[in-house]
């Protein structure tokens, strides 16, 4: 499997019609697809499609036709995200109608020729499931903490200062988390694991 870690856009144009194509991570959709309603309000159509994996490692996918013709949209974009092995990832499509029908063939045609072109301009990467891990430490270990996250090259982190120690939530594959934890040791005092399936 296959996944992004960026956003990339493309613009398809059938028959004067105008499909703005973008490939998100899918933990950027809601607020992509709302930022894009926002952007477009006078487009024709946002069609989406996206997949990922949930807690149990299953695959969750969904196609959005968006007001077009039942199955013409955001099925055919979906069947592009499988062809290509991708998971985590979503593509949302705004259409600006050109004034010439398409058809119901034509609109399958436009809307995986859409979703084909966005994905060819982007840079993929072998699936990696991300497990997100929160432990505390004292004040005194935050700067050799920041120093083995580093070289452990775990970049997701964030911390909170509490009054006696700090809480730090990291994200990372599995190999990275071992990594880290091997490294950081006894600086690491209690500790939470989660998986977060990106």
């Amino acid at each position: 499997m296959l996944t992004i870690k960026t956003v990339f856009e493309e613009t398809t144009e059938v028959n004067r019609s105008k499909f703005i194509a973008h490939l998100v991570p899918h933990h950027r959709f809601e607020a992509d697809r709302r930022r894009l309603h926002t952007q477009h309000p006078k487009a024709s159509h946002i069609v989406t499609a996206f997949r990922y994996l949930n807690d149990y490692d299953q695959v969750v996918e969904a196609g959005s036709d968006d007001g077009e013709p039942r199955g013409c949209a955001g099925l055919p974009v979906l069947n592009v995200l499988r062809g290509a092995a991708l998971i985590d990832s979503a593509i949302l499509i705004v259409r600006y109608f050109g004034g010439i029908k398409l058809g119901t063939g034509g609109m399958v045609r436009a809307y995986t020729l859409a979703a084909q072109n966005v994905l060819s301009g982007a840079e993929m990467h072998n699936y990696q499931k991300m497990i997100g891990k929160q432990f505390t430490s004292d004040y005194s270990s935050v700067q050799k903490l920041t120093y083995l996250l580093g070289q452990s090259k775990i970049t997701e982190v964030q911390r909170e200062f509490l009054a006696d120690r700090v809480l730090w939530d990291i994200t990372a594959d599995q190999l990275s988390l071992d990594d880290f934890t091997r490294r950081a040791g006894r600086l690491i005092l209690d500790t939470h694991t989660t998986n977060k399936g990106v």
